[in-house]
């Protein structure tokens, strides 16, 4: 099965910059994409992007495209996501999530590393 770990969260101030990690172990011939989901306090958790496992689309929350930017090392089974110009509002818990061919199907999900971003 395949088991994702995330890292890379901690404090930073903003317009500063973190760059979050999601390793992959397990099979991952049944993957589509991985994605970078995010939870603040009290609210839903949301998509923030996405990129495709076997090709190169991606796919940015409107409120992050240009600031975010998702990469992948396949040879590292690694997926990355670089903040910049972070606000207190990209505040929240960032997980990693592998998604099945089907939109939405995700069947493996990390443990979700913290990002705080400080007015």
């Amino acid at each position: 099965q395949v088991e994702l770990v995330e890292s890379g969260g901690g404090l930073v101030q903003a317009g500063g910059s973190v760059r979050l990690s999601c390793t992959i172990s397990g099979p991952t011939g049944s993957a589509f994409a991985f994605n970078w989901h995010r939870q603040a306090p009290g609210r839903e958790r949301e998509f923030v992007a996405t990129i495709s496992w076997h090709g190169d689309n991606t796919n940015y929350l409107d409120s992050v495209r240009g600031r975010f930017t998702i990469s992948k090392d396949k040879t590292k089974n690694t997926v990355y996501l670089e903040m910049n110009n972070l606000k207190p509002e990209d505040t929240g818990v960032y997980y990693c999530a592998a998604e099945g061919a089907r939109p939405g199907a995700y069947f493996a999900w990390g443990q979700g590393t913290q990002v705080t971003v400080s007015s």
